[in-house]
């Protein structure tokens, strides 16, 4: 499994503007779960810190495993929410490691959830298996 964290710093001179920006860039990005292959889980949040320094939004995503991650960074559906966030971004930080964590379930992907098998495109299980034969037989 794959963790693919990025942190942006994004457009805005007042609180009201960086609030939208930053419900903006949640809204889009949440909106890619269900839609991508291999995406597991994926959370979005925003700084609450206050400090300079800071980022102002995470995002911190689950992958199969690397060639989903691949696959992600020219999928349709994130290539258009890149597009509509434009230049709304004005510092990008992007790191991936390998996880063995079990990923957070969000709340749109419980409703695909077995009872038995919590997170069933998790490499080695038998949902997972099925799913990768389906995704490589196309």
């Amino acid at each position: 499994m794959i963790r693919h964290m990025v942190m942006w710093k994004l457009r805005g001179e007042t609180a009201a503007e960086q609030q939208a920006a930053r419900q903006m860039v949640k809204a889009a990005f949440e909106g890619l779960l269900g839609r991508v292959p291999g995406l597991l889980s994926m959370e979005v949040g925003s700084d609450e810190s206050g400090v300079d320094y800071a980022c102002d939004v995470v995002m911190i995503a689950y992958f199969i495993d690397a060639q989903a991650l691949t696959a992600y960074a020219t999928h349709y559906d994130h290539l258009r929410v890149r597009h509509e966030l434009g230049d709304l971004r004005t510092l990008r930080y992007q790191v991936d490691y390998p996880s063995a964590e079990r990923p957070p379930i969000n709340d749109s992907m419980k409703a695909a959830r077995h009872e038995t098998d919590p997170h069933p495109l998790l490499p080695g299980s038998a949902r997972h298996r099925s799913h990768r034969q389906r995704l490589f037989a196309q």
